[in-house]
C-alpha cells in the first residue's frame, strides 16, 4: 500500500528559516501517521541545507531565489525499516527537482510505502565525499595560490581577492550569457580569465604601486584592501542584481564512474583543468626566470632588489597571474555552487585565507596543500554530523587546532613568523 507524501507550501514548523523570502516546506505521513525525525536535504542556490521533521511530520525551509531550480532529497535511511520511497517510473524517486514559482512557494509529490530501499553504506558515501573535496579543493587552490603569491611578494592581506573571484564569473557570464555577447565557451572563458589578469594589472596600476611607492604600512593596506572589497561587491550586485545566474551546461547529470562516485562531465573538465594550470603554474614558478625571481622576492625582497631584480616588473606580474588564477577559479565555482551570485566570492574568502594560513604564509605549494586539506574538511564534515549550513566552519576550526601546534603553517618557515 502506497502513502502520498505531500510536500505542502504553508507548513510552519517551529525550525522554519525566516531569513529567505520563499518557501520549500512539506509534511511526512505514513498511512495518515506523521514521521518525525526524517531527514531532507534542499540544494539550489544558496548552497545546501539539511532539515528534519518535528512530531507533527512537518518541515519547511526558506531559500533565497524564486525562478530556480532546487533539489529535494528525502534520506530514506532516517525511515522506518521497510519503508522506502518507491516509483517505478523514476530511477531516483527519493530526489526530485523543484522550481520556485512566482508565488515563492513550491510543492512536491513523493510516495513512499513498503519496499527495499538502496542504503548508501558509509564507505561509499566517503568515497564521494572525498571526490568532491579534492574537486573543490582544487578549485579553491587556484584563488588561493594568488592570495599567497600576493602577500608573499608585497605583504597585502588581500580581502578584495574574493572579489576578483566574482569579477571571473561575472565577466563569463557576460560573455557566454545567451543575454549578452553569447560567444562559445571555448572562446568566452579563456577570455575571461585574461580579462581577470587585466583586472590584476589594473589594481595594482593605479591602487597598490602607488601605496606601496608611500610605503604605506600592511594594516593600511589591509584595509584599503577591505575597502576596495565592499566597493566591488556593490558594483556586481548593481549590474547583476540579488539574483543567482547560471553559466552554459550547469545543469549536466552527474555520470557513474567507479562505484558510487558520480561526476558530471563539467566536474570532470573542472578537474582537468585544475590539475593542467596547476602544474603548469608550478613549472613556472620552479623553471622559469620570473618563476625564480618571484621566489626571491618572497624570500627576500631587499635582497632581490640588491641582487638586480626589477621588484616592480615581477610584483606587476605577480598580480596579473593573481588576477587571471581568480577569475579561473570563480568560473569554476560557478559551476560548482552552482550559479553565480554577486557575494559569491565573498562566500569563499575566508576559505582561502585558511588554505594560504594552514599551508604557510606566502608559500605557493603551502597554499595548494591548504586548499586540498580545507576541500577534504568541508565535503567530509557533513558525514560526521557537521550540519551542511556549518561545514565551513570546520576547516576554520582545523586551522585554529593546528596553528596551536605549528604556528607557521604546515610548509611554513619559521623565521617567517613574528
Amino acid at each position: 500500500m502506497l502513502t502520498l507524501l505531500g510536500l505542502f507550501a504553508g507548513v510552519t514548523p517551529a525550525h522554519a528559516a525566516e531569513d529567505d523570502p520563499y518557501r520549500i516546506s512539506g509534511n511526512v505521513q505514513l498511512d495518515g501517521e506523521p514521521l518525525a525525525g526524517v531527514v531532507l536535504v534542499v540544494t539550489g542556490p544558496g548552497g545546501e541545507q539539511e532539515v528534519e521533521t518535528d512530531a507533527e511530520g512537518q518541515w519547511r525551509v526558506g531559500v533565497p531565489e524564486r525562478g530556480e531550480e532546487y533539489v529535494v532529497t528525502l534520506d530514506e535511511s532516517t525511515l522506518p525499516d521497510g519503508i522506502a520511497v518507491v516509483d517505478p517510473e523514476d530511477d531516483t524517486p527519493n530526489a526530485k527537482e523543484v522550481e520556485v514559482g512566482a508565488g515563492g512557494r513550491v510543492s512536491v509529490n513523493f510516495f513512499i510505502g513498503e519496499g527495499e530501499r538502496s542504503v548508501t553504506g558509509f564507505a561509499d558515501q566517503l568515497v564521494q565525499r572525498v571526490v568532491q573535496g579534492l574537486s573543490f579543493g582544487l578549485m579553491l587552490a587556484l584563488a588561493a595560490v594568488g592570495l599567497s603569491l600576493v602577500f608573499g611578494t608585497t605583504g597585502i592581506s588581500n580581502f578584495a581577492h574574493g572579489e576578483m573571484v566574482t569579477f571571473g564569473a561575472v565577466i563569463a557570464l557576460f560573455l557566454v550569457g545567451p543575454a549578452t555577447l553569447a560567444l562559445p565557451v571555448w572562446l568566452g572563458f579563456p577570455l575571461a580569465v585574461i580579462l581577470g589578469g587585466g583586472l590584476g594589472l589594473i589594481l595594482d596600476m593605479i591602487l597598490w604601486r602607488p601605496l606601496r611607492r608611500k610605503r604605506v604600512g600592511a594594516v593600511q593596506l589591509m584595509i584599503v584592501s577591505i575597502g576596495l572589497s565592499l566597493a566591488m561587491r556593490y558594483v556586481f550586485q548593481y549590474f547583476i542584481g540579488g539574483g543567482t545566474s547560471q553559466l552554459p551546461f550547469a545543469s549536466e547529470p552527474k555520470i557513474p564512474l567507479f562505484g558510487v562516485v558520480q561526476l558530471s562531465v563539467i566536474d570532470m573538465v573542472s578537474i582537468a583543468i585544475s590539475i593542467v594550470v596547476i602544474v603548469a603554474f608550478a613549472l613556472w614558478l620552479t623553471f622559469s626566470r620570473l618563476g625564480k625571481a618571484t621566489r626571491a622576492i618572497s624570500d627576500n625582497p631587499s635582497l632581490a632588489s640588491a641582487s638586480g631584480i626589477d621588484v616592480d616588473y615581477v610584483v606587476r606580474v605577480v598580480w596579473v597571474v593573481a588576477g587571471g588564477l581568480a577569475a579561473l577559479s570563480g568560473v569554476l565555482y560557478a559551476y560548482y555552487r552552482p550559479g553565480i551570485k554577486w557575494d559569491m566570492g565573498a562566500q569563499v574568502l575566508l576559505l582561502m585565507f585558511a588554505a594560504v594560513t594552514l599551508g604557510g604564509l606566502g608559500t605557493a605549494l603551502g597554499a595548494l596543500v591548504g586548499s586540498i586539506i580545507v576541500g577534504l574538511l568541508v565535503e567530509v564534515s557533513t558525514l560526521f554530523g557537521v550540519p551542511s549550513d556549518l561545514k565551513y566552519a570546520t576547516a576554520l576550526v582545523v586551522l585554529i587546532v593546528i596553528l596551536l601546534f605549528r604556528p607557521q603553517g604546515i610548509l611554513g618557515r619559521r623565521e617567517r613568523i613574528g
